[in-house]
């Protein structure tokens, strides 16, 4: 806990919002008539923000502009998505070419075999297929790990996400009083309209606790298919695995004959040019990713093994989407992971780094705030507790009102940040631009002080 005035928090946080309201009185007045048509004013739920809607305008480079013409240091970056920037010239002119020679056959195009090609270099597995989003590379990934070994038990962790398919939306935030205990967490439903059958087929467990791991496998594991897992957790702020952890997944689901998929959604390209895989030098039988690698247009991709993959390859296993491989999607990240994301820019991600990092080791001396910092590649964020939390419990202990105080002082001071998820730079944000950050977080210790 940052502070225990908890009735001064929520003061602080009227103030901001009331700030924010005056920012953006255009986008107040846009939800009335968005809501009209629109169920709930969005197109995702996700969009239907505290203290009000906000509408995006423009973008370019590492700044947006909301409809009511603020321009903002975008730090959310469509939940890491616009890594290699707004509008970036390259990805631009790569998918203005694609446009006039058409949009879609329903054929294979050569552009998915050379962003396949890539990918098996970068991520250390052979064999792609493209989706549309995350949610589909994770509904994908555990389809194809239940027919390459015939089982049907799924593990997965709980506070991680995996997009919405129904049979893995459970979990990913739980009400504790649902959960289960912290030694044998239960399936929760993430939200309304998931039959909790499909829970069945799921065991969850919790992140860095190789203990309850090895006595589910123990249980059960000649009845699992797969373990699905986000090598770093992100949904629940930053939370790094333990040293050794991974490596001993790795080795826990060898021995049993089960498939471990890394969910690099949120990774992949973004903490290291070859994502998780490169950072921790573990490599899964299948990896799923989306969001950066097409730098702002619908993607989503499944690499495996020749034995992940073989249910694929032969047809027993039918993997299918009409736009799957979409032609301007893979233009868009051809151009991103060829052209924009290549080794060379992630050093200058690293320096940005340092300017966070040093900043907020000021703040937090001058201050004395028990707030950690965990910074990987163009993923960052802060957790309000010190030391950082290791899994959901120990994060959701938090108070939601510092996280949600922290996103408005940095929303009114012309940082736009996720609330409560890592942020993200891109090769287009400047030492000045995360530098103005630091002076928000500056001002955010003032007001908590």
């Amino acid at each position: 806990m940052v502070a225990n005035d908890l009735e001064k928090i929520d003061e602080l946080i009227r103030a901001e919002e009331a700030t924010l309201a005056q920012m953006q009185p255009a986008s107040i007045a846009f939800a009335a008539r968005a809501r009209k048509a629109l169920a709930g004013g969005v197109v995702c739920s996700w969009h239907a923000t505290d203290p009000h809607t906000m509408y995006g305008a423009t973008g370019s480079g590492a700044r947006i502009r909301d409809l009511d013409g603020n321009e903002l240091i975008d730090m959310h970056l469509g939940y890491g998505v616009m890594v290699a920037g707004h509008a970036n010239a390259k990805v631009v002119e790569a998918v203005r070419r694609r446009v006039a020679e058409g949009t879609h056959f329903a054929l294979s195009v050569q552009d998915a075999v050379a962003v396949a090609e890539h990918l098996a270099e970068r991520f250390q597995v052979p064999l792609w297929r493209f989706t549309n989003s995350g949610t589909e590379a994770t509904m994908d990934a555990v389809r194809i790990a239940r027919a390459a070994t015939g089982r049907d038990l799924v593990i997965r962790v709980e506070g991680c996400y995996h997009g919405s398919p129904d049979g893995l939306d459970f979990s990913s935030w739980p009400e504790l009083a649902y959960a289960g205990p912290a030694e044998r967490p239960v399936p929760v439903p993430h939200t309304a309209g998931i039959p909790r059958l499909y829970g069945e087929a799921l065991r969850i467990v919790p992140f860095n606790d190789v203990e309850v791991l090895t006595r589910v496998f123990a249980e059960e594991g000649d009845r699992i298919a797969a373990m699905i897992m986000e090598p770093v957790a992100m949904n629940m702020g930053i939370v790094a695995p333990d040293d050794g952890y991974l490596a001993q997944i790795r080795e826990l689901t060898r021995r049993h004959g089960v498939m471990l998929v890394f969910d690099e959604v949120k990774t992949g390209a973004t903490i290291a040019y070859g994502g998780a895989i490169e950072w921790s030098g573990i490599v899964p039988d299948l990896i799923c990713l989306a969001k950066a690698i097409g730098g702002g247009l619908p993607i989503g991709a499944v690499g495996g093994s020749e034995e992940a993959m073989g249910p694929v390859v032969s047809g027993t296993m039918e993997q299918e989407g009409t736009f799957n491989g979409n032609p301007l999607s893979m233009a868009a990240a051809k151009a991103t992971l060829t052209e924009v994301l290549t080794k060379e820019v992630y050093a200058h991600l690293d320096e940005l780094n340092g300017v966070l990092r040093a900043g907020f080791g000021d703040v937090k001396s001058r201050f004395g705030l028990p707030v950690t910092i965990q910074t990987l590649g163009a993923r960052g964020g802060l957790q309000f507790a010190d030391p950082a939390p290791r899994n959901f419990r120990e994060r959701v202990a938090i108070d939601w009102r510092i996280v949600y105080l922290e996103h408005l002082v940095q929303l009114t001071g012309g940082v736009w940040i996720p609330n409560g998820d890592p942020w993200a730079t891109s090769v287009a944000h400047t030492r000045e631009d995360v530098a103005r950050y630091v002076e928000n977080l500056d001002r955010f210790a003032s007001l908590l002080a």
